[in-house]
């Protein structure tokens, strides 16, 4: 087995191409990898969302050095205890210095060379100090990254409002913009509350369906837009992007179905 794999580094949920070379393995299987100048674990991400999103990827693939075998995995959860350890300190650490921002979670590299502490604030924060204290404390190379509420969501994972995985948990690699008129497109009620994630940001997943839905609403008229059909000319009140079927509300309060995949109109409903 040959090829590039995506790999979900730590428990972060970030995602990197990777050089799979012959190992034989399977959706969530653990791996030591190559990462930042030493060694750390990943999960691997399942083959079809490897093929589609590592396919673009600019990032060249490191690689994997071996699937992790029982000791690497009892390391990994003794990892995450001291993680959760260093994540204490670190809270007590940033109240001494009295700043600004909201510790997250804490993370271990897998050599334990190297902690990462995730945080939360409204601006840009001096945390100079407080690294120079941490560095003291775990003798190990520390990492304070400032993240967003889409980055905190992602982190924690969670399901979404269709009942599944959060996307950006799952497989997403970067977080691409989203907007109103992507909402709009899929005939979305334009509703915050009801097209927002967990994040309180519009869905990730609006974003990468928005093309389809463009592809798909080509040559369909609008809701609202007035249209003939062989019983008379009518207004569209609905539109079945998946079925390309628009419903019709002819002059005389009746309504016609008008399907545009066999281009052929419908009969009275």
């Amino acid at each position: 087995m040959e090829g590039i794999i995506l790999v979900r580094l730590r428990d972060s949920g970030q995602v990197y191409p990777y050089d799979l070379g012959a190992l034989n393995v399977k959706e969530g299987d653990y791996v030591i990898i190559e990462h930042d100048r030493g060694q750390d674990y990943g999960q691997i991400v399942s083959w079809n969302e490897a093929h589609s999103t590592g396919a673009n990827s600019k990032e060249p693939p490191k690689k994997i050095l071996r699937i992790a075998t029982e000791g690497d995995l009892k390391q990994i959860e003794q990892n995450r205890s001291k993680a959760k350890e260093a994540f204490s300190s670190c809270a007590k650490k940033i109240e001494e210095h009295k700043l600004a921002m909201k510790l997250v979670k804490a993370e271990y590299s897998f050599d334990l060379s190297k902690i990462i502490f995730y945080f939360t604030a409204d601006g840009r924060i001096d945390f100079r100090n407080l690294v120079k204290d941490l560095a003291k404390v775990f003798k190990a190379r520390i990492e304070l990254r400032q993240i967003g509420v889409r980055d905190e969501a992602k982190l924690f994972g969670g399901f979404g409002p269709c009942g599944r995985e959060l996307c950006c948990a799952r497989f997403l690699k970067d977080f691409e913009p989203v907007t109103m008129k992507m909402a709009k497109e899929e005939g979305l009620p334009l509703n915050p509350l009801k097209i927002s994630g967990l994040c309180g940001r519009l869905m990730c997943c609006l974003s990468f369906e928005y093309e389809t839905y463009k592809l798909l609403s080509k040559g369909l008229p609008k809701e609202g837009e007035r249209i003939h059909t062989p019983q008379g000319k009518g207004k569209v009140t609905s539109v079945n992007v998946f079925e390309r079927m628009v419903t019709v509300e002819m002059e005389d309060g009746t309504q016609v179905k008008v399907s545009y995949n066999e281009k052929e109109h419908g009969t009275k409903t």
